[in-house]
């Protein structure tokens, strides 16, 4: 197949990694794969002046960033400036995914000669736009691939679209992988941080300052693709790394007892399957794919905005013994490794050919 794909940002978010995942193991599967890209903004003369009188920081969409993409078996084509792709952009091909509601609205206005229309959900995007926009992109005639059921229960419950092809993500082992192991000898939990609302750090870190009043010695390890700021503080004596190495990470799940994620929203959440993957237990609100991941084993499922519930997760978890402990880690493995970024790319590779058929039949526009 000729496969032209649209990222809104490349970045080093989880949702870029995912994209470029595909693209790469979609060419080594022997298809013609080039990924289309905006560069940064401008930022507005506004955004200028509160960075400058008020030290705020530039919006990231205005800075450059690295990313998944550089350095790929792909093809990977910046436009000409920050703005909406044309048809002209692009080449002829099968397909054309969207992985944005942005890309999905450029998406819509490409003639059929630019292949069979896709959209790729890994969140739904209200928090990023106009939600009316935002809402509209679910309607257009493309065939949807979702990375959760939670998306695809939103896509048949609330748009009527009950043909979408489900396509978890998954996690490589080689990369993200400790071997069997035992509790920490100091009570060891970790995060990824980030200063994004919805991503719920806030109540992951107000967990931990509650758990700490129970647990003599617990410790916070954390990662991110931003450094600390003066209004989401780490507490006093924890570790933090900023945008470690792939390499380096699993070293820092696999330091810790439990793995926090307090979102309030997610389209997926990777951290939860790279965590279980490197045999830490999560402690895990109902966002993204928590709730199927955790229903199989190797963590404690608690409700969102509840601190206290997260904290008494972690005290179960630190205090637990040995022995339970390691069946809980046991556990998190067994179900991180059941599914490989092999099964993904053949059901991903799967959709991507219905897509095509449901063109053909005039199901779905092309």
């Amino acid at each position: 197949m000729r496969i032209t794909l649209f990222v809104g940002r490349p970045d080093l978010g989880g949702g870029a990694r995912v994209i470029s995942i595909y693209a790469e193991r979609l060419q080594r599967r022997g298809h013609d794969v080039t990924v289309f890209a905006r560069p940064p903004r401008t930022p507005t003369l506004k955004e200028k002046l509160r960075h400058v009188l008020r030290g705020r920081n530039l919006p990231a969409d205005t800075l450059p960033s690295p990313s998944y993409f550089e350095g790929k078996n792909f093809k990977f084509t910046l436009l000409d400036r920050y703005r909406s792709a044309t048809a002209g952009d692009v080449p002829d091909a099968d397909v054309v995914i969207a992985t944005w509601w942005e890309t999905a609205e450029w998406a819509a206005t490409f003639p059929p000669s630019k292949g069979a229309k896709v959209y790729f959900v890994q969140h739904h995007e209200v928090f990023a736009g106009d939600p009316k926009r935002i809402n509209a992109t679910w309607q257009l005639p493309m065939h949807k691939i979702t990375v959760a059921q939670w998306l695809s229960d939103l896509a048949a419950e609330r748009f009527g679209d009950r043909d979408t092809s489900l396509v978890p993500n998954a996690v490589d082992l080689e990369q993200f992988s400790v071997p069997v192991r035992g509790k920490q000898a100091t009570p060891t939990v970790g995060l990824m941080y980030s200063t994004v609302h919805f991503k719920g750090c806030d109540v992951s870190l107000a967990a931990f300052t509650r758990a700490a009043e129970q647990v003599p010695g617990l410790r916070l390890v954390s990662f991110g693709a931003v450094q600390p700021a003066e209004s989401l503080p780490l507490p006093e004596g924890s570790e933090f790394v900023f945008q470690p190495p792939q390499e380096r990470i699993r070293d820092l799940y696999g330091k810790c007892d439990a793995w926090l994620f307090g979102s309030r929203s997610e389209g997926f959440g990777l951290p939860l399957l790279e965590a279980m993957a490197c045999r830490t237990p999560v402690v895990a609100t109902p966002a993204g794919a928590a709730p199927e991941l955790v229903a199989q084993g190797g963590g404690i499922l608690v409700p969102q905005e509840d601190p206290d519930a997260m904290a008494a997760g972690i005290v179960k978890i630190c205090r637990s013994d040995e022995a339970g402990w390691r069946q809980m880690s046991d556990n998190a493995w067994s179900v991180a490794s059941r599914y490989t970024w092999d099964d993904a790319t053949d059901r991903f590779e799967a959709a991507l050919k219905k897509a095509i058929e449901k063109g053909r039949s005039g199901r779905v526009a092309a």
